[in-house]
C-alpha cells in the first residue's frame, strides 16, 4: 500500500491481551484502521469466547465477530518464558490492549509502570467491569450487568415492569468504541507530549452511563426518572412505530417542517392546525390520541408504499426488518458491509466488515479471524527468533503454533 492510501494506523503494533468482547471489539477497530494486532491467547484454550456458541463446525462465530484483521500468538502465561515473551511483545509495541481485573497485569510480570519506563511511548489502555476505584472496583462486570446498572433496562422495554437488555452486547460495544477512541487519541498525542504514551481506561459501566444521553442529563437537571416508552420516542411525536395495511412502519417527524408535509401525505391536513397538536410539545403531550388519528390513515395503504412517500418528502423512515432481510436490502448491499475471507483451514467465512471508510473507501476486512495460535511462528520471528528457538518454545508447551493448513483448530 503506497504512502497515499495507507490505512491511518499503518506502523502501529497492538499487543491485544484482552478476551470476550470489549477489548476485542475495540482491537478489531484498531485493526479497521491499519494497526498490527498481535491477539496475544493463552496456550490453554485462548480467548473463551473461542467456545462460545454458535458454531459453523468448529467455528465459534461470536470468536470471529470481533476478531478480524488480527494475527494470534499462544503462550503459557504462568510460565517463566512465556511472561518473558509477553514482556518483550509489550516493550516491542505501541499499543497494549487489556481487560483484566484491575491489578491482575501486574501480577502477569506486566507492571504498568514498569512497561513504561522500558517503553514510555507505550499506551497502556484498560476495560473494566466497573472502573478501577470504589467498592466494586475488583468485582466481576458483564454486559448485562452494566445494562441493568446504568438505567438502561429501565428505560427500555414495553413498561417498568419489564425492564428489558437491548439484544447485542451494547455496553461491551460501547466499552469498546470509547476505548478506541482513547487509544487514538493518546497516539495521536504522543509527538506533542514528548513521545509518552497515556495510560487510557474506561469500564461498561461508564459506557453504560455515558450514553445515557438525554435521559441521564434530565434526571440530573429536574429529578424525574426516565421511564421505558415502548417503541415511542420519549420526547418527539409522532416518531416511533405505527400500523399500516400490513407491516409496521418507523415514522420520525422531527420538526414543524416534517409535521406539515407529514400531514399532507397522510391525507389529513385537519391534524396540522389542531391545537392539540400544533406544535411539538403538544404532540407529545397528546401522542396517545395523535397516533390513533395517524393509524386511521396508515392502515389504508402498504406500508411500503408510506415508507417510499415519506421518504421522497425527505421524513425520515424505515420497515423493521430481521437480519435476513436487512442484509438483503439494496442499501446494505450498496455499502458492501459483507465481505467474504478466507479462514486458515481454507474456508470460506462471509463476514462483517469494520463501519468506517477512509477517503471513500471501506475499511475492510483484510484478514480473516486466526485460529488459536495461527501466527505463533511469525511473531516470535518478529522477534527475533529462529527456528530452532521457535521449535523449543513449542515443543516445551511454553507456545501453540497452528495446525498445518487444513488441520482442525
Amino acid at each position: 500500500m503506497d504512502k497515499a492510501s495507507a490505512l491511518p494506523l499503518d506502523g502501529i503494533t497492538v499487543m491485544d491481551l484482552s478476551r470476550a468482547l470489549a477489548g476485542p471489539y475495540c482491537t478489531a477497530l484498531l485493526g479497521d484502521l491499519g494497526a498490527d494486532i498481535i491477539k496475544v491467547e493463552s496456550a490453554k484454550g485462548g480467548d473463551s469466547t473461542r467456545s462460545w456458541p454458535p458454531f459453523e463446525e468448529e467455528h465459534s462465530l461470536y470468536f470471529d465477530s470481533t476478531n478480524r484483521n488480527k494475527r494470534s500468538i499462544a503462550v503459557d502465561f504462568y510460565s517463566e518464558a512465556g511472561r518473558r515473551l509477553l514482556w518483550d511483545l509489550a516493550v516491542g509495541a505501541d499499543v497494549l490492549v487489556e481487560n483484566f481485573r484491575p491489578g491482575v497485569l501486574a501480577t502477569m510480570g506486566l507492571d504498568p509502570a514498569e512497561l513504561r519506563q522500558a517503553n514510555p511511548g507505550l499506551v497502556i489502555a484498560s476495560v473494566s467491569g466497573f472502573g478501577t476505584v470504589g467498592p466494586l472496583a475488583h468485582a466481576a462486570g458483564l454486559d448485562q450487568v452494566a445494562q441493568g446498572m446504568s438505567g438502561l433496562m429501565s428505560v427500555t422495554g414495553p413498561d417498568s415492569d419489564h425492564p428489558t437488555r437491548v439484544g447485542v452486547p451494547v455496553m461491551d460495544l460501547y466499552a469498546g468504541v470509547f476505548t478506541a477512541v482513547g487509544i487514538c487519541a493518546s497516539l495521536a498525542g504522543r509527538a506533542g507530549n514528548g513521545g509518552t504514551g497515556h495510560e487510557v481506561g474506561t469500564s461498561l459501566l461508564e459506557a453504560g452511563l455515558a450514553v445515557s444521553a438525554f435521559q441521564g442529563q434530565n434526571f440530573l437537571s429536574t429529578g424525574a426518572v426516565p421511564t421505558p416508552q415502548g417503541n415511542n420516542h420519549p420526547v418527539l411525536s409522532p416518531y416511533g412505530v405505527f400500523r399500516t395495511a400490513d407491516i409496521p412502519a418507523i415514522i420520525a417527524v422531527g420538526n414543524q417542517a416534517h409535521w406539515k408535509k407529514f400531514c399532507q401525505i397522510i391525507d389529513a391536513p385537519e391534524l396540522e392546525d389542531d391545537p392539540r397538536f400544533a406544535v411539538g410539545r403538544s404532540r407529545s403531550e397528546h401522542r396517545e390520541e395523535l397516533t390513533a388519528l395517524i393509524e386511521e390513515q396508515l392502515v389504508r395503504r402498504p406500508g411500503l408504499e408510506w415508507i417510499e412517500a415519506f421518504r421522497a418528502a425527505g421524513i425520515p423512515t424505515g420497515p423493521i426488518y430481521t437480519y435476513a432481510q436487512a442484509f438483503q436490502d439494496p442499501q446494505v448491499q450498496a455499502l458492501d458491509m459483507v465481505q467474504t475471507v478466507q479462514r486458515s483451514d481454507g474456508s470460506a467465512l462471509p463476514l462483517l466488515r469494520g463501519p468506517l471508510s477512509i477517503d471513500g473507501a471501506a475499511a475492510g476486512v483484510r484478514k480473516a479471524p486466526p485460529a488459536l495460535g495461527e501466527d505463533t511462528r511469525a511473531v516470535l520471528e518478529g522477534l527475533g527468533l529462529d527456528e530452532g528457538q521457535i521449535a523449543g518454545l513449542v515443543e516445551s508447551g511454553i507456545v501453540q503454533a497452528a495446525p498445518p493448513v487444513g488441520g482442525r483448530q
